[in-house]
């Protein structure tokens, strides 16, 4: 399959949703809202969508859109857009530049196009399963086999325990040699342009973690669900992203 009328247009939605969002960045005025689930959302999370599917509806009327903000049309369509706006809004809220904008493509219902987008360090990263580039070079996830000089990130400290195993959780943050909260779609990319080794949510939507899987997988990098099984990205997901030779003993610690 010629992806590349697709990856053209990632590049026309990341800049239109970057269009949107940065204005709002940094303000102390920026207006959040709390749903249902009590996560925060502000009008550059739900404008910043509206635009992106504004511009798919256009180009690719037949195509359906999964979104964080704005539901689910055409589900059922050969190809499917996924979007979350801001992945990270808790960190985008309070001035932190770690959170991103996902946008993934399905075919089938199987992912096979991804991006991360950072418009404040304007790093983008692109992955179709088989190779990602960071703003246009190649990246891998960095060999790594000790768990003992590995850097874990995760999202929240608290969801492990919430979610999972706190207890296998634990165990892993205390074998590696750091471990930090640098996370959300950010962490991901981390992983996968070699900067960390681990990164791991213990709950996500399938808008947090489909956009994912190409970019990661593309740079060699193993994902599974907290089990280590195959990730569908159905229902309430997780997500546990390392080097495929720590991917054993990390699963092993995690469920005791």
């Amino acid at each position: 399959m010629n992806l590349d009328p697709y990856v053209t247009a990632v590049h026309a939605l990341n800049e239109i949703s970057a269009a949107v969002i940065l204005p709002f960045f940094g303000r102390l005025d920026v207006g959040v809202e709390r749903k249902a689930d009590a996560s925060p959302v502000t009008l550059a999370d739900r404008n910043a969508e509206l635009a992106m599917r504004h511009w798919i509806e256009r180009h690719f009327p037949h195509h359906g859109i999964i979104g964080e903000e704005h539901g689910t049309v055409r589900a059922e369509a050969e190809f499917v857009w996924v979007l979350d706006p801001i992945d990270g809004t808790k960190s985008f809220i309070t001035g932190v530049p770690l959170f991103t904008t996902l946008i993934g493509l399905l075919h089938e219902g199987r992912p096979i196009l991804g991006s991360i987008h950072q418009p404040i360090l304007k790093q983008l990263m692109i992955g179709d399963c088989r190779q990602t580039t960071l703003n246009g070079s190649p990246v891998r996830v960095r060999p790594m086999t000790d768990l003992r000089q590995a850097t874990l990130l995760t999202s929240d400290s608290l969801f492990p325990a919430r979610y999972q195993s706190g207890a296998g959780f634990s165990a892993l943050a205390e074998r590696v040699q750091l471990y930090r909260t640098f996370g959300d779609g950010y962490g991901y990319m981390l992983v996968a342009s070699g900067w960390a080794d681990l990164m791991m949510d213990p709950i996500m939507n399938s808008w947090d973690l489909l956009p994912l899987i190409p970019c990661v997988e593309g740079a060699g990098v193993k994902i599974t669900d907290w089990q280590g099984r195959p990730n569908s990205g159905t229902g309430e997901a997780s997500a546990v992203a390392c080097h495929p030779e720590l991917h054993e003993e990390v699963i092993r610690l995690l469920n005791p």
